[in-house]
């Protein structure tokens, strides 16, 4: 394994000579005398002095443990000490249920201390619970964004009774928002409830690190001047020890009719070799492969006669399935192993584990930082295992597969990551399909709205920039041709019963996609879900939970799949799709592929693998050429991100090509290199297309929860802005013909 240098500098400060530490209540400095602290961390003695005020909002970076919660905590559990709880005084928002259970253990320790109430509330949280909280509401109330906007629409103006004292806002794993419909979602509550309080309330963000700082601390009071003061931890300088492994996978023999592949169990035998004994997280980049790793490891340990120590983890798993995974890698006593996606990457605590496993590609550069916090904690090094599985190479492998891509775009992640750089959040899109939902919460909270009231509120002074009144009055239009709202005499706006449907069905807290799910059942016991898209019948085998289950019966009505223990099955098709590749990983790429260096992190497989990719990108040209015909087709390669990549496919598609997205490249067929050449070069002589008329080629528009209220103009509206870049297409299309010109 390479030993890399540190990724930042160590610094802390001794809590005797900390000048943060006396600002703190005399309540407070005792609780972290009991705890056996000897010093704050940097970004500890930071915020105290800017939190405590209540006057700015404080986004608060750094990695995974690196005491982000104590240090929102401490200033503000010091400024509630002793004050008289009449209101909710402090809203933590968090993405996930599990993050709040085990928040709330956490502070309820402090500030049980302090007398100071901790309330928890998400959809676990019994009612008479919460009867009582809305009865007296007081303290911190730690919440899922969903359950807030539930809040909202069935407390309606009583929200200004529970809230009307509040003082501060923390919205945990910031990053895990940004750019996402669920994260405008987090803005227009806050936003909302700033208009019922008539005053902005100083937001706390916790976040790992991202690429533009600055974008993230514009999130947290978009469109207004209110300070924000950014904090970095200059901690997290541990060791970190990590090894790229590439894996063969054999091309498969047309003359048998069942091939196995044998690269699979060469990881399975590698990850058990190098990590029973310990306690670990494997990440897979789908749930599918979560299976199929955690059943395979399974297997080996039964082959063996030894206990398992491997289970699965994921979002369709039962929640009781899920903590208590979640409990067994906290204790220490025994090793146990979770294969699991991103469910294990966001900062429930889990203790210590002693190294990461990715499987695949990682999602993104942010994502690796975030995944590999979870290793090297108290002082170790952080730990990291990455296997990546190529093609074997014959005379009829295509150029784009020879490319060893996956190989490199890891090692291009990876030299990115020891540069401390990550991908910024994404900008520019509208959000239509949560502003629906922002529509109809806001109505249903009132009771109704005016059309000003509502753009006002949501758009001109809130979160939903760029969409004016015309646009807006436009985008009304369509709620009410599929009732979801109609308009009274006096212009009100009320739901219509489409939209009273809508509301009144718990899914509509959600702004994202919750598709429809069956239950799977073994002997009473609920194992979890599976989406219905994947089709199950009496007899059929599956693999869940890493292990294997027979089919017995399924009842439609009920959405309800009753399961045995068997020895069949394949893992199931779960969904969902890959992360963009920003630009910048492949402009590190091509640099990867230039270089005569062989990084030191690779073993002997992926080093002749790496060297086997710069063979063909040199035998191809490809550093003095883009366009590369390979049989009646021709290939792209631009070296940009997705979403440049994709605005180009869209376009040749628009001039009747057909273009297919091959990774790296985008493969056009039945044209040569000169033929696309001219026809690229005719394109960028012409004005950009509207984008909007560009986004009418393509045919399923359809990607957010709501999408489908919208108008075919307001969807290719929508997509343009999500999924175009024309600016940076077009000089990319102009970089492609200055060098193919000057070949």
């Amino acid at each position: 394994m390479m030993n890399s240098p540190h990724l930042n500098s160590d610094t802390q400060t001794d809590a005797q000579d900390s000048m943060a530490f006396s600002l703190l209540h005399e309540k407070v400095q005792r609780w972290i005398w009991a705890q056996k602290w000897t010093e704050l961390r940097d970004i500890q003695e930071q915020a105290i002095a800017h939190i405590l005020p209540g006057d700015r909002d404080v986004l608060i970076a750094a990695a995974t443990a690196g005491g982000k919660t104590e240090a929102a905590f401490l200033p503000i559990c010091s400024q509630l000490v002793g004050v008289s709880p009449e209101s909710i005084q402090v809203l933590y928002l968090s993405p996930l249920k599990a993050l709040i259970n085990d928040q709330f253990e956490r502070l309820f320790d402090l500030c049980l201390e302090l007398d100071i109430p901790v309330h928890r509330w998400h959809g676990d949280v019994a009612q008479s619970y919460k009867r009582r909280v809305l009865q007296k509401p007081n303290g911190i109330l730690l919440i899922t964004p969903e359950s807030l906007e539930a809040l909202f629409i069935r407390q309606g103006l009583q929200a200004k009774t529970i809230f009307f004292k509040l003082r501060y806002i923390v919205i945990d794993e910031l990053h895990s928002f940004l750019s996402t419909e669920r994260g405008r979602q987090v803005q227009s509550l806050i936003h909302r409830l700033e208009i019922i309080l008539q005053r902005q309330v100083p937001c706390i963000g916790l976040s790992a690190t991202l690429g533009d700082m600055d974008l993230a601390t514009n999130y947290l009071h978009p469109r207004t001047d209110y300070p924000c003061q950014l904090i970095i931890s200059a901690e997290g300088g541990q060791e970190l020890k990590l090894q790229l492994r590439g894996v063969c996978v054999l091309t498969p023999d047309p003359k048998k009719t069942k091939e196995h592949d044998g690269s699979r169990q060469d990881i399975s035998n590698d990850l058990f070799k190098k990590l029973r004994g310990t306690s670990n997280l494997i990440f897979a980049n789908r749930r599918a492969d979560v299976e199929d790793y955690a059943d395979q490891l399974r297997r080996l340990s039964d082959y063996r006669c030894v206990p398992n120590e491997f289970w699965a983890h994921h979002g369709s798993l039962a929640k009781e399935l899920r903590e208590d995974i979640e409990e067994k890698l906290k204790d220490t006593s025994r090793p146990l192993t979770a294969v699991c996606t991103s469910t294990l990457e966001l900062g429930i605590d889990i203790g210590t584990v002693t190294s990461i496993a990715q499987i695949g590609v990682p999602p993104s550069v942010a994502s690796m930082r975030q995944r590999l916090g979870r290793s090297g904690r108290r002082g170790e090094p952080a730990i990291m295992r990455i296997y990546i599985r190529e093609l074997e190479i014959t005379d009829t492998t295509p150029p784009q597969d020879r490319l060893r891509a996956e190989l490199v775009q890891t090692i291009a992640m990876v030299q990115l990551l020891i540069k401390r750089w990550y991908e910024p959040p994404i900008t520019g899109r509208l959000h239509f399909s949560t502003l629906i939902q922002q529509t109809l919460s806001v109505i249903a909270q009132y009771g109704g709205a005016t059309a000003q009231q509502l753009w006002r509120g949501l758009c001109g002074q809130g979160p939903f920039m760029g969409i004016d009144q015309r646009l807006y009055a436009q985008f009304l239009k369509c709620l009410g041709r599929s009732d979801l709202l109609q308009q009274m005499s006096d212009g009100t706006l009320v739901l219509g019963m489409v939209g009273e449907r809508l509301v009144n069905h718990y899914s509509f807290y959600t702004a994202f996609q919750t598709p429809e799910e069956y239950q799977l059942i073994s002997e009473g016991t609920l194992l979890g879900t599976l989406p219905i898209s994947f089709p199950l019948f009496e007899g059929a085998y599956i693999i869940f939970f890493g292990k294997r289950w027979k089919v017995i019966h399924v009842q439609e009505n009920k959405k309800i799949v009753e399961l045995v223990p068997a020895e069949g099955g394949r893992p199931p098709v779960f969904g969902g799709t890959a992360a963009l590749v920003h630009d910048r990983v492949r402009q590190e790429m091509k640099a990867v592929y230039l270089s005569e260096d062989i990084p030191p992190f690779l073993d002997a497989n992926a080093r002749d693998m790496l060297c086997e990719g710069r063979d063909f990108f040199r035998r191809y040209n490809l550093a003095n050429r883009t366009l590369f015909t390979h049989g009646n087709d021709t290939l792209i390669f631009p070296w940009c991100g997705d979403q440049i990549l994709y605005t180009i496919l869209v376009q040749l598609k628009a001039l009747g090509l057909n273009a297919t997205y091959e990774g790296i490249a985008l493969n056009v067929a039945n044209i040569d290199a000169s033929t696309l050449y001219a026809t690229i070069q005719k394109l960028i002589q012409k004005k950009p297309p509207d984008p909007i008329d560009l986004a009418r080629v393509v045919d399923n528009k359809i990607a957010e929860k709501h999408d489908h209220y919208l108008s075919d103009d307001l969807m290719a509206l929508e997509f343009a802005n999500k999924n175009f870049d024309l600016q940076n297409t077009y000089c990319a299309l102009e970089d492609i013909v200055s060098l193919e010109r000057q070949k």
